[in-house]
């Protein structure tokens, strides 16, 4: 009797001695069924293949790779693309499959019965090694044909390389133009920023920083012309009052000469003048106030002379109607002083005009140096960033170029799609062993049944728990006289 669930040794000896036989029938019939299911169900095989993700031929401390993509995501990408109904149709159509269901099963129950037969599993690292990137993948289809099979597998194999290498290739294009166009606009925005820059230096010619040193010492070279001219002018004004003078004595000597006359008192007080003048230049120098006073008086006095002289001169050339050879030579030089201030004067003012210039380009660089640094910071950072994005494209392209010669990252197939030989599905040793398997716990689930549900009492424990009272004698086992004979007669 099993009590709670607690079967014990004996309990469980008992009833396999007396019902081993539910055991065996149901280990052979589970058996039985697992083999005839494994001979009698419809056969699928299995063409695998084996593609190989190769490094690039190239280091990429050379050529950087574009694409940076996670392979285990585009290997997913391509696996959907690969997988779906516009490429797996095609396939179906190709190999003609599936021709019975093609009557009553629509095409896309056909496509995803081909999607189910196929799948795609990655291959794990070698134990050990620190790389994180994918090594390659299986393809794996099964069919009811083992041609079939091999001949579809190969089909996908096909796929995944062509899809590898088409979106490598796109990619990279897409890449290099996209980086061709934009270092076609970085190369626009360069060119505005250096005709920017020439521009605002034309503009400022002359007033830009590096500019600064020149101007300042042209405009002390300036500032000593300006005197060397003023002295120059004041030199040749000095020669005209004296030739003037001398022409004026000329001419009143003359004048006297005719008429009698002379004019005493002007000629003492110039006599004077000059006596003063020398007397002052022994002490001063030429630009002293007194001396410069003194001059002025003595060119005003030599003025007053000379339009008399002239005025004179002109009674008497109209009287007379001829001048003295010393007159002409005289008359000469001071047409030639009168040219000469008024070149100097010219010049003067040139020389003004030019120290203007200059005063104004040096009190301006400082505003030009700051706004030159803000156009040159601007050209810099166009001119860097077109740099860099020519590099970028230069890159781009040896990519584009390694992706069209297969020298980058690609597939390679390491087995070609195998022919199975023996079918994948339904394996005999697996259905053979799991109808075993099978039907040796049904048979052991119906002796724990069974010894659940056994209610009578076999032991002296049996009875003292259903009892709950103490055995306080056995009857030993009785023998008819039958089976004493049947006993005999064997033995």
């Amino acid at each position: 009797m099993v009590r709670n669930g607690d079967i014990t040794l004996s309990d469980a000896q008992r009833i396999l001695r007396r019902y081993w036989w539910i055991v065996v029938l149901t280990t052979l019939v589970c058996t039985t069924v697992g083999l005839v299911g494994a001979i009698f169900l419809p056969k699928r095989y299995t063409s695998q293949t084996i593609i190989l993700v190769e490094q690039p031929a190239i280091p990429t401390e050379y050529v950087k790779p574009i694409i940076t993509e996670d392979l285990n995501r585009r290997l997913a990408s391509m696996q959907q693309q690969i997988l779906s109904r516009t490429r797996l149709q095609p396939v179906i159509e190709k190999f003609e499959l599936y021709p019975k269901e093609r009557q009553r099963l629509s095409m896309d129950d056909l496509v995803t019965r081909l999607r189910t037969a196929v799948k795609i599993s990655p291959m794990e690292s070698m134990p050990g090694t620190e790389s994180r990137q994918l090594p390659g993948f299986f393809v794996d289809v099964e069919f009811d044909s083992p041609k079939l099979a091999q001949r579809i597998c190969s089909e996908i194999t096909s796929m995944f390389m062509e899809q590898n290498t088409r979106e490598r290739e796109q990619q990279a294009l897409r890449t290099t133009e996209f980086l061709s166009q934009q270092l076609e606009d970085a190369k626009a925005k360069l060119d505005q920023q250096d005709a920017k820059l020439a521009q605002f230096k034309r503009q400022y010619l002359g007033s830009l920083p590096e500019e600064e040193q020149t101007n300042l010492s042209l405009l002390t070279g300036m500032n000593a012309q300006l005197e060397a001219n003023t002295q120059a002018l004041s030199r040749a004004e000095q020669d005209r009052a004296f030739n003037e003078s001398l022409l004026g004595q000329q001419e009143l000597n003359s004048k006297t000469a005719q008429t009698g006359q002379s004019s005493d008192a002007d000629e003492v007080e110039l006599d004077a003048l000059k006596k003063q003048l020398a007397v002052l230049l022994a002490h001063y120098t030429p630009k002293h106030p007194d001396v410069v006073k003194l001059e002025g008086q003595i060119t005003e006095l030599k003025k007053r002379q000379l339009e008399s002289q002239r005025r004179d001169a002109t009674s008497d050339n109209r009287s007379t109607g001829s001048t003295t050879p010393q007159a002409q030579q005289l008359h000469a030089k001071i047409r030639q002083d009168e040219i000469s201030i008024s070149d100097l004067t010219k010049r003067q003012t040139q020389i003004q005009e030019q120290i203007h210039a200059l005063q104004a380009r040096v009190q301006a660089s400082p505003v030009v140096e700051q706004q030159l640094k803000e156009l040159t910071r601007s050209y810099q950072a166009a001119l860097d960033f077109y740099n860099e994005l020519l590099k970028k494209r230069q890159n781009s392209a040896m990519a584009t170029d390694l992706e069209q010669q297969q020298e980058s990252e690609r597939f390679k197939i390491l087995d070609p799609p195998s022919f199975p030989d023996k079918p994948s599905f339904p394996n005999k040793t697996l259905f053979t062993g799991g109808g075993f398997a099978a039907g040796l716990a049904i048979g052991l689930g119906a002796l724990y049944l069974i010894a659940f549900n056994d209610k009578s009492l076999h032991t002296v424990r049996d009875v003292e728990k259903c009892l709950k009272l103490p055995v306080l004698t056995l009857i030993p086992a009785l023998e008819l006289r039958q089976e004493l004979d049947a006993r005999t007669i064997k033995s």
